[in-house]
């Protein structure tokens, strides 16, 4: 489903080029609930936002299904983004003057659904992740578990083929942190591909496999037991 392969990242600051990625190869069968682990700056999210075609690597080629993301337009690159991808973010990333429906109605706009289907959508998926008497709150009124939860539904809203979540647990309380880990097993169970980035050895041991970056290198590649 996902391939890559010998991926490569660089930035010049300055006169210095940096090198982000170097020489990156794995491929993610449908269905995987992969875990990311590494050391702070060692390319985790930079790997996370190239598989998600927020980012382009210098190097390298890039297999989505039957593309190859890095000989398209940005264009396609923006249609594959938003049909075939979901975003959880470690800071939410919702909008702050929009309600919890209105957040989760906005990626669908995109996709072209009428308002109508949007709403009736997006209130569906708020139930789901039990948020169906805060729908109309806006994320100043939520806790950071429920803001969470507004970015789980957004990003399951065009019923997307991976959800991409970076370090989803990151702002919260154990508490919160552990019921964000039980959806996303939830999701995973009906057969979404979830890849998380994150620095908890507790929830990378309940995926199915641990991709280890080091330095913008892979260090290695463990598949294990998992949540299924």
């Amino acid at each position: 489903m996902v391939d890559l392969r010998h991926i490569g990242k660089a930035y010049k600051v300055g006169d210095t080029n940096i090198e982000a990625l170097r020489d990156i190869s794995f491929s993610i069968g449908r269905g995987e609930y992969v875990a990311i682990m590494g050391p702070s700056g060692s390319g985790k999210s930079t790997i996370l936002h190239i598989l998600g075609i927020l980012d382009t690597a210098t190097s390298g080629t890039y297999l989505f299904e039957k593309y190859d993301i890095t000989t398209l337009s940005d264009r396609e690159q923006a249609r594959i983004r938003n049909r075939h991808f979901g975003f959880i973010f470690q800071r939410f990333n919702l909008f702050s003057e929009l309600s919890a429906m209105e957040n989760v109605m906005l990626p669908m706009g995109y996709a072209g659904l009428s308002k109508p289907q949007r709403k009736e959508r997006a209130g569906e998926l708020l139930v789901e992740v039990g948020l169906e008497n805060r729908m109309n709150h806006r994320p100043t009124m939520l806790s950071g578990g429920e803001q969470q939860r507004v970015a789980i539904a957004r990003a399951l809203s065009n019923g997307p083929d991976v959800i991409l979540a970076d370090e989803p647990t990151g702002n919260l309380s154990t508490d919160a942190g552990e019921e964000i880990i039980q959806l996303l097993e939830t999701f995973h169970r009906r057969g979404v591909t979830i890849v998380m980035v994150t620095h908890n050895p507790s929830q990378a041991a309940r995926t199915e496999r641990i991709i280890q970056i080091k330095d913008g290198r892979l260090h290695s590649d463990t598949r294990q037991g998992g949540s299924r």
